[in-house]
């Protein structure tokens, strides 16, 4: 490592910061087992102070099950500029909070036009990670580099278009390595269909991180495997005699 960096320094001007502890607004500290913690607390400290919630009561989940926003329920809100201001900010939190995505992805659909149910829910998120602000991402050394991709998608609970949310995270042995919680472009007609989005989203993903391993000259230990609770699209995924009663959706199955 020596090596290297004076031969950049040759080459480059640069200094040597020592140990990794801090990059772009993400708090880096080694345990005494040799795992990694990865967290944004000043980051999110800062996002409270800002909204004059650093000293609000924390709140033990970020969304409530029964919570169904639409931009055609609630009144304007004066501040619209801080709505987004604050929205955008926790998306950059997402980086190491994937428990917050799928809220977080709630939220951002009404930027043009936000209400005041939908401040509540950032107002909510904003109580939830001040009770939670230390938690992060812990990464560990694993022993087997097999990939594991876990799939899941509300269908049709969008009450403004009646699209379905997908939602995935990839893991590569013990360590989370990607995770997204976003719209599907289409209306899926069926739970089997918005679950089976989902599935073809994650196979992209695990394909690019496939794709990555490979240029790094990392093996994986065995194939890729996606997990997924919907038992018709377990179906369909192995019969490729069903595959003529879901035309409606032949590129996904046939992209899997």
């Amino acid at each position: 490592i020596n090596q290297v960096i004076c031969y950049l320094n040759k080459q480059f001007s640069i200094k040597d910061l020592g140990e990794l502890s801090y990059f772009l607004g993400i708090e880096v500290k080694r345990t005494n087992d040799n795992k990694l913690h990865l967290c944004q607390k000043k980051y999110i400290s800062e996002i409270l102070i800002k909204e004059r919630m650093d000293k609000a009561n924390p709140l033990p989940t970020p969304m409530t099950s029964s919570s169904h926003l639409s931009k055609t329920k609630g009144e304007p809100i004066e501040n619209e500029k801080l709505y987004r201001s604050i929205v955008g900010a926790l998306q950059y939190a997402t980086i190491t909070r994937p428990d917050i995505s799928f809220c977080v992805n709630k939220v951002s659909q009404f930027m043009q036009q936000p209400l005041d149910d939908h401040w509540k829910s950032v107002k909510r998120i904003l109580r939830y990670l001040k009770g939670t602000i230390n938690q992060g991402l812990t990464l560990h050394a694993s022993k087997t580099l097999n990939i594991n991709g876990y799939t899941d998608a509300d269908w049709a609970t969008d009450s403004d278009d009646r699209r379905s949310t997908t939602g995935y995270c990839i893991f590569l042995g013990k360590n989370p390595i990607s995770w997204c919680a976003k719209k599907q472009p289409t209306v899926s007609r069926s739970s089997t269909e918005a679950e089976y989005r989902s599935v073809a989203s994650a196979t992209v993903e695990i394909m690019w991180v496939e794709s990555l391993l490979t240029e790094l000259q990392i093996k994986t230990d065995t194939t890729a495997i996606i997990w997924c609770d919907n038992l018709s699209t377990i179906s369909l995924t192995a019969n490729p005699v069903l595959h003529s009663r879901k035309k409606h959706i032949e590129l996904d199955l046939y992209f899997v």
